[in-house]
């Protein structure tokens, strides 16, 4: 019988617990190594794992058979960068990295090494989602709506980098932009950001924003998303050619907070698991991370110049 791998868990935040939960139910891994820079945090931890202040401790004394990264963004790329060298499997929380630059000297350097990259987006995995792009596959798809809306000081879970472009990459496009985004990538391929229209707060944070993509069918899409709306919403809205139109709630049939994560990150580490046992080249990074960044960055630039005259209005 095959033994479970070694899992290393790097950050004990917010989203930490969903890893964790899910490493203990599949039968793949063990997990036999966490990290965390805060020592409270270790203290806090109730499992059995080997507890390190630096990642590069673990990946010397615990040498796991893979390691999932759930650090701020900011921190991405040193970490990844660091477990890739050393030949370790990484599966990193969204976005791959603060920026594309970034994103593509980890995926270059994971082709280079032969060794598992893959971006966390774990929306993909989402059951609805699933269910709707089995539905859609092999048909012809006229739009695509993207809707992620949720207040943002509800998820920080005391992680105040959220709030802090410098250490998010921005804000709501930044961060929530590449699980939408990926949607939307899931459905159509390979896009384009036709325009895009974003709303900062004083302190320079993107909380609103509404970003407009094509296909390279021609297909149109939009991405709304919004870090100051009562509640949560995430939905998928496809209208297929014909006019039909299918709906995908991710968040419908998961009853409390944040329970649809459970399911997702459990998906997410089965996969993860396929990955490292086989090798899998990393490719152009499992599932688009590098994309992601890059359609991030070009949703910015289109709204530069509708930024940079509210500004100037503003001044006279």
């Amino acid at each position: 019988m095959t033994r479970p791998l070694r899992l290393g868990v790097v950050g004990l935040g917010a989203i930490s617990p969903y890893y964790l939960a899910a490493a203990e139910r599949l039968p793949e891994w063990q997990l036999t190594a966490v990290c965390d820079a805060r020592a409270e945090a270790l203290e806090q931890f109730p499992g059995p794992a080997a507890r390190f202040r630096d990642h590069r401790t673990l990946l010397d004394r615990a040498r796991p058979d893979a390691l999932v990264v759930a650090v701020p963004n900011d921190v991405h790329l040193p970490l990844c960068r660091d477990a890739l060298a050393a030949g370790v499997p990484v599966c990193v929380e969204k976005p791959l990295a603060l920026t594309a630059a970034e994103g593509a000297v980890l995926v270059e350097l994971a082709r280079r090494c032969g060794v598992p990259l893959m971006t966390a987006f774990h929306r993909r995995y989402n059951d609805a989602v699933r269910a709707l792009a089995r539905r859609t596959a092999g048909r012809e798809i006229r739009s695509v709506r993207v809707r992620y809306l949720e207040r943002i000081e509800e998820h920080l879970g005391g992680e105040d980098w959220y709030l802090d472009p410098a250490r998010c990459g921005g804000g709501c496009v930044a961060d929530n932009g590449p699980n939408a985004l990926d949607l939307v990538r899931l459905l159509l391929g390979e896009l384009a950001v036709t325009g895009c229209e974003i709303h900062r707060d004083d302190s320079g944070v993107d909380r609103r924003a509404m970003i407009r993509l094509r296909g390279r069918t021609g297909t149109t899409a939009s991405v709304e998303l919004d870090w100051s709306y009562p509640g949560e919403r995430k939905d998928i809205e496809v209208e297929l050619a014909g006019g039909e139109v299918l709906h995908a709630g991710m968040l419908a049939g998961h009853t409390g907070f944040k329970a649809s994560l459970w399911h997702e990150y459990e998906a997410i580490l089965t996969e993860f698991a396929t990955l490292v046992r086989t090798g899998a080249p990393a490719g152009p990074g499992a599932h688009g991370g590098l994309a992601a960044l890059e359609l991030v960055e070009a949703a910015y630039r289109c709204a530069r110049p509708a930024l940079d005259a509210t500004a100037a209005e503003a001044d006279r």
